[in-house]
C-alpha cells in the first residue's frame, strides 16, 4: 500500500471526510469552507462554500448538502433548521445514518470536560450528553451499530441502533488512554477505520476489536477518513496543521491509499415525513 498526498493544500482543520456524487467532500471546520476534489488522480481542491462559521461534515440530500454547522445543522446553503448547542459552543462532527437520520455533535471551543453532546435532527436533544470531545459517528452498513469516540479521554463507544434510531447497549469497543481517536469510517466487512489525532496513524480494527491494519503518515494531526475512488477502495485521509507550532508541508494536506477492503458513498439525509 503506496501513501499518497493529494494535493498540497494545507487545511487549518481538515475535517468530514466524505465521498459524495463521485468526488471527495471535507471541511475547513474552524474556516468554515468545504471543498471537493476528485478521487481517480490527485489534484487541488475547489471550494464549494465559505460560511462564516464552522462547518463539521455535510451529507448529500436530494438536492443539495446538508450541514453541521455553527451550533446547529441545516441546508448548506440555507437557514440553520435547528439549533443543539449555545454560545461557547460549535458543532465538531456530523453523518447521515443508512436510514437517512442526521447526527451531530457537539463541544466546548475551550474543550470543558462533560460539554460536548450527540444530537439526532429533528430529535429532542441531547441524545447523549457528558462527553467533551465527540467524533464520528460511525454506522455499520446495515445501521445496526453506531461507533462514537470521545476523543478526550481515548474511547471508542459502540452502541446497538434500533429501526427507530434509539441508542441502546452502550459498551467500550476502544479505549487507547495515551492516543486520541478523531474520525471514523466503516467498510463492508464491519471493519472500522480511526484517525488517531497527534499520533501520525490511522489504524482499522476488526469488528471484535483486534487491529488489523495500520497506515503511518508524515503528518502528525490524522483527522478523519472515508473510503471512496472508482471502486471505493481508497482511503483518503484529512489531517490538521491548527495548533502545532512548525508545521511541516505534510500536516493539514490530504493523503490516499488503496486498500484490500472498499466502503461506500456517505448516506444521504432524507427528511422525516409527517
Amino acid at each position: 500500500m503506496t501513501l499518497t498526498q493529494w494535493n498540497f493544500e494545507q487545511l487549518e482543520l481538515g475535517e468530514g471526510a466524505r465521498w459524495i456524487n463521485g468526488k471527495l467532500v471535507v471541511v475547513d471546520l474552524l474556516a468554515g469552507r468545504v471543498l471537493e476534489t476528485r478521487g481517480d488522480v490527485p489534484a487541488p481542491f475547489q471550494e464549494i462554500a465559505k460560511l462564516d462559521v464552522p462547518v463539521g461534515a455535510v451529507a448529500p440530500t436530494e438536492n443539495g448538502l446538508m450541514a453541521a454547522k455553527g451550533t446547529g445543522a441545516g441546508l448548506l446553503d440555507g437557514p440553520t433548521l435547528e439549533s443543539f448547542a449555545s454560545e461557547g459552543m460549535r458543532v465538531n462532527d456530523a453523518v447521515a445514518d443508512p436510514s437517512g437520520r442526521f447526527w451531530v455533535t457537539t463541544m466546548a471551543y475551550d474543550t470543558e470536560p462533560g460539554t460536548g453532546s450527540l444530537h439526532r435532527l429533528g430529535t429532542p436533544s441531547p441524545v447523549l450528553k457528558g462527553l467533551t470531545i465527540p467524533n464520528g459517528p460511525a454506522f455499520s452498513h446495515d445501521g445496526t451499530l453506531m461507533y462514537l469516540a470521545d476523543s478526550a479521554r481515548g474511547i471508542v463507544h459502540r452502541f446497538d441502533v434500533d429501526t427507530e434510531g434509539g441508542l441502546s447497549g452502550r459498551r467500550v469497543f476502544l479505549h487507547t488512554p495515551h492516543h486520541t481517536p478523531d474520525g471514523m469510517t466503516t467498510d463492508v466487512a464491519g471493519n472500522v477505520w480511526i484517525a488517531f489525532w497527534g499520533a501520525s496513524v490511522v489504524r482499522r480494527y476488526r469488528p471484535d476489536g483486534r487491529l488489523d491494519h495500520e497506515i503511518r503518515l508524515p503528518a502528525k494531526q490524522p483527522t478523519s477518513v472515508c473510503l471512496g475512488g472508482k471502486d471505493l477502495g481508497r482511503l483518503f485521509i484529512t489531517t490538521a496543521k491548527h495548533g502545532l507550532r512548525r508545521p511541516t508541508l505534510h500536516d493539514g494536506a490530504l493523503f490516499a491509499v488503496d486498500v484490500d477492503i472498499p466502503g461506500r458513498p456517505a448516506n444521504a439525509y432524507v427528511p422525516a415525513v409527517g
